[in-house]
């Protein structure tokens, strides 16, 4: 791995870049707050989850989104991830991969230049545990992988785990609760031993009111009773150039809540990019391909 080089945009012209993700629980129903998002916040890149729509199902608005490439892989009413990248940012549709354990739709994968950014929904486990213990063990081979290949990864996402006690509220605390675990735990603990850096505890080690996860129920989100469960994950070399990561827990009225993190200058060298397919083909990946490009 490759954390050492010197990074891009060194200098008085470097603008930060914005990158934001969040789990909206059904895009058709938080088309006009993802909307609202892009046009206040003006991301640079958003990686949405649980997107619970196929491409054909996103909402036109979203979907021709201007000033965006748009990504979206979904299948359906289930599962989903997408990625917008701003076109001021990336100059040419990038290319967009998916790793092979991949099986429902739950991550999509930028490259740009050095740097490959990826949206991730891990599952819940609920209905199939071990096939989630299975995902986090394959992302954490797919990291590894990835960095003895020289690459920058900026992992954004819903990691359905609560990585220590800290991440959940007192109240809920639970080792025997699906996503507190001490199993999923050390998997998320072997993920970080790879390199990677959790922003939001980064920025805020001990915060252990630092929340983005709510249940639906007796006002838990007004009273910020919650887990953190959303997290931005980066390289070395991304980290060194992270200035800031938030949660809100006021936007939006799905059951999360959207995070920001902030770097210092672009990540990657624009002219670096190499062009992805051509709208509407699929790219070649180790499954079938659903996604959408406009």
């Amino acid at each position: 791995m490759d954390s050492s080089k010197k990074p891009y945009c060194d200098g008085p012209r470097a603008q930060p870049m914005k990158v934001t993700t969040w789990n909206v629980n059904g895009i058709r129903a938080r088309e006009a707050q993802v909307a609202d998002w892009l046009r206040l916040e003006r991301p640079d890149v958003l990686c949405l989850q649980e997107i619970k729509a196929s491409p054909h199902q996103v909402p036109q608005s979203l979907v021709e989104r201007e000033g965006y490439w748009p990504v979206w892989h979904g299948a359906g009413g289930y599962s989903g991830v997408a990625l917008l990248l701003s076109k001021a940012l990336v100059p040419v549709r990038p290319v967009i991969t998916h790793p092979p354990f991949d099986l429902e739709c739950r991550v999509a994968v930028a490259s740009l230049g050095s740097l490959e950014v990826a949206s991730i929904y891990v599952p819940n486990g609920g209905k199939d545990f071990e096939a989630k213990l299975g995902f986090l063990s394959s992302l954490r081979r797919w990291v590894q992988e990835r960095h003895a290949a020289g690459r920058r990864l900026l992992l954004c996402g819903d990691f359905n785990v609560a990585h220590t006690p800290k991440d959940v509220h007192e109240k809920l605390r639970d080792e025997q609760q699906l996503g507190q675990t001490p199993g999923e735990r050390q998997l998320v603990d072997a993920l970080l031993a790879e390199g990677l850096c959790d922003l939001g505890r980064r920025f805020a080690p001990d915060d252990d009111a630092l929340f983005t996860w709510w249940a639906p129920w007796r006002q838990y989100r007004e009273r910020n009773v919650g887990w953190r469960l959303d997290l931005v994950l980066t390289s070395p070399a991304v980290t060194a150039r992270a200035r800031q990561c938030t949660a809100l827990r006021e936007f939006g009225t799905s059951d999360h809540g959207p995070v920001t993190a902030v770097f210092e200058g672009p990540l990657f060298e624009p002219s670096e990019v190499e062009p992805g397919a051509a709208p509407g083909k699929a790219q070649t990946t180790a499954q079938p391909q659903l996604d959408l490009f406009t």
